[in-house]
C-alpha cells in the first residue's frame, strides 16, 4: 500500500486523470501587510513588562505536572527544579527562544495554497473547538462529524481564507479517541488548504504525523512543515503533560505549535492589562523554550488568547479595548522576540449572528489586522464565547475577512492611483462615472461583499426583505451545493482509509 502511494505521488495515470477532472475554487493569497503596525506600549513601557516577566520565570516559576521528561530537560538546562516547579533563572527561556525560526512556511498539498506564517504576513484559519453548532434551520445542538465536513467544505469554498484549520467543532457522535482520525482524513480530503493536527494526546499527535506521512511522503514530513497545531498552556503558569507531549511528538518531527496562553482577565491573569501582558510573555517564554529544548530550531507561533471577565456575571467578553490593549502589546513583545504571533479572531460572546456579533467580531478582527498577528485562528465561525461554531456566522465573518485583505494593502501613490488625468478630463462641476480613469478601473476599484445586500428598498423588499442571516443561510446552502472535492491520487486516498480503519479497530471506543 505505502508503495502504491509513493509510485502515485510520482505522477501516475490516475492522479493526472483525477486533476483534469478537478474543479479550484479561488483563495486568496495569504495576506501581506501594506500598513503600519499599531503600538500603545513605549519602550520604557516594553521593558518594565520583559523584566517583569524574567522575574516571574526566576522567582515564581511555572509548574510541569506529572512530566518528569520535561522536568528532566529544564534539570539539564540549568533551571532550578524543585517537584513540579521549575524556576527559570534570569535570561535562560529568552536564550533558548532563539532558536525558534522566525518565519514558518506551512505546505498544503495544493502548493499553490502554502502559507508563510511570520514577518508581516497574516494567515487566516476557522474557528477551533466548539462542541456546539448552530444554524437557522435546527438551532443549537451537539455537533456531529456530518456537520464538522460540512465545515471544511466551507472553509475550502471560502476565498478570503487561508487555512483549514483543526477542531472547526468538535463531532461528539464519534468516540473520543477516535474523532481526530475522522477530522484529519476530512482536512485531508475535502480540502486542499493547510490544515491543523491533535493535541487531545500524544499518541493522537502521532496518528496526526503519521497520516501526513501517508499525504506528504514521510521524509517530506520530516524536512518540511505540513501542520500547524494549537498548545494551550494551563494559565496560570501550568504546562499539563498531555499538551506538552503533544508538544514534544510535534517538535521531534519538525511540526509547527501555536504555543498560547488561554487567559481570561480577572481569572487566569491580573483585571489590569500590563500584569496580564507579563504572565503571558512569561507564559509563552516559558513553553517556546521547552519547545526548544525537546528540539532546536523546532518551528512555533508565540501565541495570546486574551479576554476579559464580566464581573457581575463571571462570562468572558469580547471586542472590549481591554483585549484591544493587550493584544497590540503583545505584537510588540513578540516582535522583540522575532518570533511568529497569533492572536485575535471573530470573537463573540454572542448567542446568535445578531448586532452584538457583528460589533464585537468587527472590533476583534481589526485589532488583529492592526496589532501585527500572523496567524488568526477563529477568523469565521465563532459564537457564545467559543461554545458554538455557527454556519451562518461562518460565511457572514469569511465574508467579511476579504475588507482585512483590501486594508492591508495600503494606499497606493503610482501614476494611476493619483488619476490626475480623471481629475482634468472632468473638470468642475462633472462627474466621474463615464470617465477613461473609472472605465479602466472600475472592476477592482472597491471591495464588495459578495454575502451583504446593498439593493434599492423596493428591490430588497419585493426579495422578501431578508435580514443578513437569511442571506447568510441562502450562502451556506448555495457553496456546499457547489462544492466539488478537490483531487487526491486514488492511492493515497485507500492508504489514509486503511489507517484510519486499521486505527480505530485496534482499541474500543470511548467517550470520556
Amino acid at each position: 500500500m505505502a508503495e502504491s502511494a509513493r509510485r502515485a505521488r510520482g505522477g501516475g495515470g490516475a492522479a493526472r486523470r483525477a486533476a483534469r477532472k478537478a474543479v479550484s475554487f479561488e483563495t486568496a493569497r495569504y495576506i501581506e501587510r501594506n500598513i503600519p503596525n499599531f503600538e500603545v506600549l513605549t519602550e520604557e513601557a516594553l521593558e518594565i513588562i520583559e523584566q517583569n516577566a524574567d522575574a516571574v520565570l526566576e522567582e515564581i516559576g511555572v509548574n510541569f505536572p506529572d512530566n518528569p521528561e520535561a522536568l528532566a530537560l529544564w534539570r539539564e538546562a540549568g533551571a532550578d527544579v524543585q517537584g513540579e516547579r521549575v524556576r527559570i533563572p534570569r535570561g535562560l527561556a529568552r536564550k533558548l527562544c532563539s532558536t525558534a525560526p522566525s518565519t514558518i512556511t506551512q505546505v498544503a498539498r495544493n502548493r499553490d495554497r502554502d502559507v508563510v506564517i511570520g514577518g508581516r504576513n497574516l494567515v487566516l484559519a476557522p474557528v477551533y473547538g466548539p462542541p456546539f453548532v448552530r444554524d437557522a434551520a435546527g438551532g443549537r445542538r451537539y455537533a456531529t462529524m456530518a456537520d464538522f465536513e460540512k465545515f471544511v467544505k466551507l472553509g475550502y469554498m471560502s476565498k478570503w481564507l487561508h487555512h483549514s484549520g483543526g477542531t472547526v467543532c468538535e463531532p461528539t457522535d464519534i468516540p473520543v479517541n477516535k474523532r481526530h482520525l475522522d477530522m484529519l482524513h476530512a482536512h485531508m480530503t475535502l480540502s486542499d488548504k493547510p490544515f491543523m493536527g491533535s493535541v487531545t494526546e500524544p499518541s493522537r499527535a502521532q496518528d496526526s504525523v503519521d497520516m501526513c506521512g501517508i499525504l506528504f511522503g514521510k521524509d517530506f514530513v520530516q524536512e518540511n512543515t505540513v501542520m500547524t497545531s494549537l498548545i494551550n498552556i494551563n494559565s496560570p503558569m501550568t504546562f499539563d503533560d498531555v499538551m506538552m507531549g503533544a508538544l514534544k511528538v510535534y517538535a521531534e518531527n519538525n511540526q509547527a505549535c501555536i504555543i498560547s496562553p488561554f487567559i481570561v482577565g480577572g481569572a487566569m491573569a491580573p483585571v489590569s492589562v500590563a500584569g496580564t501582558l507579563t504572565q503571558v510573555l512569561a507564559e509563552t517564554l516559558a513553553g517556546i523554550a521547552y519547545s526548544q529544548l525537546v528540539r532546536p530550531g523546532a518551528p512555533v507561533i508565540m501565541g495570546a488568547f486574551v479576554t476579559s471577565i464580566d464581573m457581575n456575571s463571571g462570562a468572558p467578553t469580547f471586542g472590549t479595548p481591554e483585549a484591544a490593549h493587550i493584544t497590540y502589546g503583545a505584537g510588540q513583545l513578540a516582535r522583540r522576540l522575532n518570533l511568529p504571533y497569533r492572536s485575535a479572531g471573530s470573537f463573540t460572546g454572542s448567542k446568535l449572528p445578531d448586532a452584538q456579533a457583528a460589533y464585537e467580531t468587527s472590533n476583534s478582527l481589526n485589532m488583529g489586522l492592526l496589532s501585527g498577528v500572523n496567524f488568526m485562528l477563529h477568523a469565521c465561525g465563532w459564537l457564545e464565547g467559543g461554545l458554538v461554531s455557527s454556519f451562518e456566522k461562518f460565511v457572514m465573518d469569511a465574508d467579511q475577512l476579504g475588507t482585512l485583505h483590501h486594508l492591508a494593502r495600503g494606499v497606493e501613490i503610482d501614476v494611476n492611483a493619483q488619476a490626475m488625468d480623471a481629475i482634468r478630463e472632468v473638470g468642475p462641476g462633472g462627474h466621474y462615472l463615464g470617465c477613461a480613469h473609472t472605465q479602466s478601473n472600475f472592476r477592482d476599484a472597491f471591495w464588495k461583499s459578495d454575502l451583504l445586500d446593498y439593493k434599492p428598498f423596493e428591490t430588497w423588499s419585493d426579495e422578501g426583505a431578508r435580514d443578513t442571516q437569511s442571506l447568510a443561510t441562502a450562502r451556506v446552502e448555495k457553496m456546499l451545493a457547489d462544492y466539488q472535492q478537490p483531487a487526491l491520487d486514488p492511492a493515497i486516498r485507500e492508504a489514509l482509509d486503511a489507517f484510519v480503519a486499521t486505527r480505530k479497530a485496534a482499541e474500543p471506543d470511548s467517550f470520556s
